[in-house]
Order: structure tokens, then sequence, then C-alpha cells
């Protein structure tokens, strides 16, 4: 594996499995300040886990995992997330301003009203995802990819440094699908972002390395994702990426 200095997200040595079955083997990556990657693999492959064990709701069986070189619980103010599936009552009446304010919590007062720079934040967050004048909309009459945008700004309302999305596009079409990602590039001109998802598609043009997950994980540049890489991992031809960046561990094969 090459050296990266101070890396946002490592694994070193990392195990991990569910009453026994083993996940993840032997995981050893670093990611670099700024990178934009997408973990792929087949499902029930780890890449989920991948994503908690970073965020600390998981604890390896092996190994460790450092975020910015901390224990990834100490770390977590500085992690954004956005889960694969908002769990809100469709029926509860929660605006989207409501919706990403919650990414402030714990970054204030615990009781108590949203204080001036909270609301300030959030709605600096909704304009950053281009959703400024959507702020007092009901979250479920929001169409798909606003709900996911919204949820972005969420995380955004914390201030984070490194972003983390699983599987983000599930359920949106092309178009919808190909303004997201747009917005995720500008994004990550200031954040390091990792991110679950099933369409090796889009990633062309957009991100930096590809993170193959199926037991072993072993990191690829874009470019290096070929149809026997991609047969091997997925057990079937699909869509190849190719874009030219740098590669935090060469001379493998997932």
């Amino acid at each position: 594996m090459n050296a990266v200095a101070n890396p946002v997200l490592a694994c070193h040595g990392l195990d991990f499995g569910y009453d026994g079955r083993p996940v993840l083997r032997d995981v050893n990556l670093a990611i670099p300040a700024g990178d934009f990657v997408s973990v792929v693999g087949p499902n029930g492959s780890g890449k989920t886990t991948l994503l908690k064990l970073a965020l600390g709701l998981l604890r390896p069986t092996a190994g460790e995992v450092t975020v910015f070189g901390e224990r990834p619980e100490r770390a977590r103010h500085r992690i954004g997330y956005v889960p694969q599936h908002a769990h809100l009552d469709p029926l509860f009446p929660v605006s989207a301003l409501d919706v990403v304010l919650m990414g402030r919590l714990g970054l204030g007062p615990r009781l108590g009203p949203w204080r001036g720079r909270d609301r300030d934040a959030a709605r600096a967050a909704l304009a950053e995802v281009g959703l400024g004048d959507h702020a007092d909309r009901h979250f479920s009459a929001l169409s798909g990819g606003q709900k996911q945008r919204t949820l972005i700004a969420r995380s955004l309302a914390g201030e984070p440094e490194l972003l983390l999305l699983d599987e983000p596009t599930a359920g949106l079409d092309a178009h919808v699908e190909e303004g997201f990602f747009r917005l995720l590039e500008e994004l990550n001109r200031r954040l390091t972002i990792v991110m679950v998802s099933h369409d090796l598609g889009f990633v062309a043009g957009v991100v930096k390395s590809v993170i193959c997950v199926g037991q072993k994980v072993v990191v690829h540049p874009t470019s290096a994702i070929t149809g026997q890489v991609i047969a091997d991992l997925y057990g079937a031809d699909m869509r190849m990426i190719r874009h030219d960046h740098r590669c935090s561990e060469e001379g493998h094969q997932c």
C-alpha cells in the first residue's frame, strides 16, 4: 500500500463478522483528505458494514479503524452521514428546515429552542444543495431527489470534514442522479467523500478511486477497473468506468 500521510480514514488489519460469519477480512486502506471514493461490491459483501465501522457504530473483531487519527466515536463530530433511507414518519409534520436542523444536534445546548446560528447554518446548508427556497416545505412533499439533497444538507449543517453516503441514489431516476452527483462533485472541493454505490456507470469523471469489497478490500484508481476485475467481484459483466487518478494499493486485483 502506498503511504498516505495523515489519512482521513484508515483501516489496519481489520476483521469483522456477524455471529461468527466473517464479512471483512484483513482490511488495509488509507483514504487521504480530499479524496472521492466509491465503495462497490455485491450485496452482502460488507459495504455498509465498512461505513458503520467508520462511524464507530460497530467495532472490529480484530485490527483497527481510525478517523482523523482517532477512534471513530471520538471523531464522529467531524463526520457527516447520509443513510440510504430516511427513517422519518411521512405523517409527522416536519419541514425541510426541521430535518436539516437535526444535523446541529450536539453542537449546542441540549435543551431550549434552536439558536440563531443553528438556523443560519441550516438555511445555508439548504442553499448549498439548491433548496434554499424549500426550507418551509413539508419533508414528505419533496421529491426523491429533493429528499436526498435535504439529507445531505442535514449532514452539512454539522460542518463535517468527511461525508459518508450509503447508496444515496437508490430509487432516483437517471436525470436526477446526474444532478445529484454534480452536487457531490462540488462538495468534494472541500470535503472528503466516501460513498457506497451499486452503479459503476456514473462514476467516470466524478470519483477518484474505487474500493472493491468482497471480504478482502482493495483500492483501485478508476482506470484500473477492468472487465475482469468487475467479473471477479460481481460474478457477471457490468459497465466499466475509466478515470485516471491515484491508487492507494497497486498490483492487486479484487
